[in-house]
């Protein structure tokens, strides 16, 4: 059976387990009859440790996804797919007030073209985007100094604590590649092939 693998910027077990499940979602749409390997390998997103708005989001992903292409350029690596996953806060002002809300990002590409995918987000309790986004505190130390906790970052995350885990850090990420992945396995509708399908 042939494997194709996958390269993910992160050796984080939240970002990595995403990617899998997703994996185990989409790849018989994918790739009929491959097996998929996850590969995590630590690479810069570029960004600040909390990036605090969508296009600083975007922009840590897809460094990271391209960050893996050149690795994998220079090392030869069998690697066909590169997700380069990002999360953080997107600040935005709603009828004057402002608004923080955590979303995660993934950026997947197989070299040539690439795509975007978003999991959704979440608004943030002012005292927690107070020390973030206005004391400058990144999201994983002050998300367990908010509940008093340890290692949330790795378990189930600011997502997690925020909903009780009815959606986990790992569960955000995974739709995030999911919707990223989107344009590769239904190809068709985005390309526009579909048009007459429906005439």
């Amino acid at each position: 059976m042939e494997t194709i693998v996958v390269a993910v910027g992160s050796a984080r077990r939240p970002k990595l387990h995403a990617v899998r499940e997703a994996l185990d979602l989409i790849g018989p749409k994918l790739h009929a009859g491959v097996k998929f390997e996850v590969a995590g390998v630590e690479t810069p997103s570029g960004v600040r440790h909390t990036p605090l708005s969508r296009e600083d989001l975007m922009a840590g992903a897809r460094q990271r996804a391209e960050a893996l292409v050149r690795m994998a350029r220079e090392r030869n690596e069998p690697w066909k797919y590169f997700a380069g996953l990002e999360g953080g806060l997107d600040v935005v002002r709603e009828n004057g007030a402002r608004r923080v809300f955590l979303e995660n990002w993934a950026y997947v590409t197989d070299g040539r073209t690439g795509a975007f995918g978003q999991s959704g987000g979440i608004l943030v309790p002012e005292p927690l985007a107070i020390r973030v986004v206005d004391e400058g505190v990144e999201l994983a130390e002050a998300i367990d100094a908010f509940v008093g906790g340890q290692g949330i970052r790795d378990a189930e995350g600011a997502w997690g604590v925020l909903t009780r885990n009815l959606i986990t850090r790992q569960d955000a990420f995974r739709v995030a590649v999911i919707n990223a992945f989107a344009p590769f396995f239904n190809r068709e509708i985005y390309a526009g092939k579909q048009a007459n399908a429906h005439a």
